[in-house]
C-alpha cells in the first residue's frame, strides 16, 4: 500500500473525482479527513463503508468553500487530532459555462471565490501543519481548460490557470520545508460536472482524444495517489495532464 499510515485531507470527497480519491487513498492505506459542504446520510454511509472495507480511519469535516469561518473551524478540528497532515488534495470546485460576452460579475466572482480564493486560503492553513513537520504533498486539481482553452470556459479556465500559477510559485517556496506541490489537469471525465455540456460538445471532446473515450474518476484518483506517494518524491511544481491524449 503506497500511503500506509499517511494522513490525507481530500476536499469535495462526497462525489465524482473526490469520491474516487476517497476510495483510492483508503485502498492504499491512508487515513482521511473527508470534506463535504454539508452532512448527509449518503456521505456518512460512504465514509463508514470505506473505512470498514479498507480498515482506515476517516474523519468527516464540513464547510462551505465560501464560508471562511466554517473553514477555520474545520482546521481547528484537524489540529485537535494531534496527527501529522501528510497530504492535501484540493479537489472541490465548480464549473459554470458561459460565453465571454454573457458572463456577469456574479459568475466571475463566484467561480473565483470557490475555485481559487478558498483553495488559496485553505492551503495556507494546512501548509502550516506541513511546515512544522517539514514534509508533505499538496495536490491541486485544475483542468485542461486552463491549458487549451474552450468556448464558454473563459472564467472556469482562468480559475484553473490561477491554480496552476499558485502551484508553481508555492512549490518553490514550500520546497524549503520538504513540501511538494503539484497539479493534475483532467480532461473530460465522466462525472456529473459534464452535465453542463451538451451531447454534441461531449462527443466532440471524445473525438479529440487519442483514446476516444471519457476519462474515469479513478484514473484521476490513481494519479493523485502516485503524487501523494514516495514514488513521486522528486516531482514538484508540475502539471500532470490526465486527458486521454488530447489531440
Amino acid at each position: 500500500m503506497l500511503l500506509k499510515n499517511k494522513n490525507a485531507i481530500i476536499t469535495g470527497s462526497n462525489r465524482g473525482i473526490g469520491k474516487a480519491m476517497l476510495i483510492a487513498f483508503a485502498q492504499n492505506g491512508a487515513n482521511i479527513w473527508a470534506h463535504s459542504r454539508k452532512e448527509s446520510p449518503e456521505f456518512t454511509e460512504l465514509i463508514n463503508t470505506v473505512s470498514k472495507d479498507y480498515n482506515v480511519q476517516i474523519w468527516p469535516i464540513y464547510f462551505d468553500l465560501t464560508n471562511y469561518a466554517e473553514m477555520k473551524n474545520s482546521v481547528k478540528q484537524i489540529n485537535e487530532y494531534k496527527k501529522t497532515v501528510d497530504i492535501l488534495v484540493n479537489n472541490a470546485g465548480i464549473m459554470n459555462n458561459s460565453l465571454f460576452q454573457m458572463t456577469t460579475k456574479d459568475i466571475l466572482y463566484n467561480q473565483f471565490e470557490i475555485n481559487f480564493f478558498s483553495i488559496f486560503t485553505f492551503t495556507q492553513y494546512i501548509s502550516k501543519f506541513m511546515v512544522r513537520q517539514n514534509s508533505g504533498s499538496i495536490i491541486n486539481i485544475a483542468s485542461i481548460a486552463a491549458l487549451d482553452g474552450f468556448d464558454g470556459q473563459s472564467v472556469y479556465g482562468a480559475t484553473k490557470s490561477a491554480i496552476i500559477a499558485m502551484t508553481r510559485s508555492i512549490s518553490n517556496e514550500l520546497s524549503l520545508n520538504g513540501i511538494r506541490v503539484n497539479t493534475i489537469a483532467p480532461g473530460i471525465i465522466d462525472t456529473d460536472l459534464i452535465n453542463v455540456m451538451s451531447k454534441e460538445v461531449i462527443e466532440k471532446n471524445i473525438a479529440n482524444t487519442a483514446l476516444k473515450r471519457l476519462g474515469k474518476p479513478f484514473e484521476v484518483a490513481n494519479t493523485a495517489v502516485f503524487l501523494a506517494s514516495e514514488y513521486s518524491s522528486y516531482i514538484t511544481g508540475q502539471v500532470i495532464r490526465v486527458d486521454g491524449g488530447r489531440l
